[in-house]
């Protein structure tokens, strides 16, 4: 079984309570759940501190997503209280603060990482904010039982990929269709959220389900000219 889990938080610090930040006429977590809901996997969970659970629980029961709460700083933890719950043999694990995630794009890596029985897996030349990341449930829990330093339990899967000789790792580039390294689909600012509140009218709903192709193709069309003009600096 695969579990996709999400995990999101209020107190970011350089875009304070962000999840709950307006993107269209919803909040972003909840297009970020939308997004995510259609990429296969027999259980979708939002893990949270425990903090934000009052705040998340509404719109995570309305996106059909179970709702897991654990550790704020150990994210690793909290997923493996995700694992030790509702026993999938695989993860995949996304991040509250991507809207453009490509649910394409993540159901291609999932499926290679399960074929290939890979310990983790996850796309190289995907923008920044569009990719997932594939991982075996019983790696992860190694990762728990061993890894010690502060970023390797905030960041989940840093134990995995930096220990190649332990772990079986599959890092392909990305499909040319989904290429575009230098973009920037993340919102971790202020100036982040601007720029997707613009891309997500240009979309006009197109945006679900969420496919790669679709999202580079309005992002080229609503703000290249204006970086080709110079005028870059001025867009939201």
């Amino acid at each position: 079984m695969t579990a996709l889990i999400l995990q999101a938080r209020l107190d970011s610090s350089r875009l304070p309570r962000k999840s709950l930040r307006p993107l269209g006429d919803r909040p972003l977590l909840a297009l970020v759940m939308e997004a995510l809901k259609t990429v296969p996997a027999a259980l979708h969970v939002l893990a949270c501190p425990e903090d934000c659970a009052a705040e998340f629980a509404p719109l995570a029961e309305a996106a059909a997503f179970e709702l897991v709460t654990g550790p704020k700083e150990d994210v690793l933890g909290r997923y493996c209280q995700v694992i030790r719950r509702f026993s999938p043999d695989r993860i995949i694990r996304a991040t509250g603060d991507n809207p453009f995630v490509f649910a394409d794009a993540a159901e291609e890596i999932a499926r290679e990482g399960e074929d290939l029985q890979a310990d983790y897996a996850a796309f190289s030349g995907l923008p920044l904010g569009a990719g997932v990341e594939s991982a075996a449930a019983e790696a992860l829990l190694r990762a728990e039982r061993e890894a010690a330093s502060p970023a390797e339990r905030e960041h989940v899967c840093p134990y995995l990929y930096g220990r190649p000789e332990l772990f079986r790792l599959h890092r392909p580039l990305a499909p040319r269709i989904w290429q575009f390294p230098s973009l920037r689909l993340t919102v971790d600012t202020p100036e982040d959220l601007l720029r997707a509140q613009v891309l997500v009218e240009a979309l006009k709903g197109s945006i679900f389900p969420s496919q790669g192709e679709t999202i580079i193709g309005a992002w080229h069309k609503t703000f290249a000219p204006a970086a080709e003009a110079g005028t870059w600096g001025i867009l939201p």
